[in-house]
């Protein structure tokens, strides 16, 4: 697929079918993903637990937040919850560098799962708002810290990219037809040219 496509079409999404499970190949296909992403030192500091048992998945979900933005919006209803979750642990016995470069590489990391959910015709949202009890739910070993959920699902629903307006307002935001629009700076607008204050040498 042309990484353009992929790139565009790899959206955050909230709202997913119940009905259609994940496989835990597929799951361990994204993790694999994951693991070869670039890492600060060569640490590789993190690990992943996929979650797709329909009883775990339900107890996690009310312990996580979902848009910010949406402030009348408490989260997929019945039916549209996510199907699999993979949970972000820092192994801190392996972290060789700072914790700032292990976030670095838990970027790469989770938007490799999110590209490589695009293309199996998934979807996700990484979620760093949830409550302490997600951490409850498993004996989590002390070594390891939860710093990231990421929800995945069959999406139900549509996102679309906007330019940003004359306001420069970046908030997302949904229409009477639960379009969720999702504004962008323009190419023009991220690019900067900045002049060289260094003297060329003589």
């Amino acid at each position: 697929m042309d990484i353009l496509k992929l790139a565009t079409q790899t959206r955050t999404f909230r709202r997913f079918d119940e009905n259609l499970p994940i496989a835990t190949t597929d799951l361990h296909e994204l993790v694999e993903l994951a693991r070869l992403a670039g890492s600060a030192r060569n640490g590789q500091p993190w690990q992943y637990m996929v979650v797709n048992d329909r009883d775990i998945c339900g107890k996690i979900f009310p312990y996580i937040g979902w848009a910010g933005y949406l402030a009348d919006w408490k989260g997929p209803i019945a039916g549209e919850r996510p199907t699999a979750y993979i949970l972000c642990l820092l192994n801190h016995n392996w972290l060789k560098g700072t914790e700032k470069e292990a976030y670095f590489d838990l970027g790469i990391a989770s938007q490799n799962i999110l590209l490589g959910a695009s293309t199996k015709h998934l979807g996700g949202c990484r979620i760093g708002a949830f409550s302490p009890k997600v951490k409850n739910i498993f004996a989590i070993p002390d070594h390891l810290s939860l710093e990231l959920v990421i929800a995945l699902g069959s999406p139900v629903e549509q996102v679309q990219i906007d330019d940003i307006d004359e306001n420069g307002e970046i908030k997302y935001w949904r229409d009477e037809q639960q379009l969720h629009h999702v504004p962008k700076r323009k190419l023009q607008d991220v690019l900067i040219d900045i002049d060289c204050v260094i003297p060329e040498t003589q």
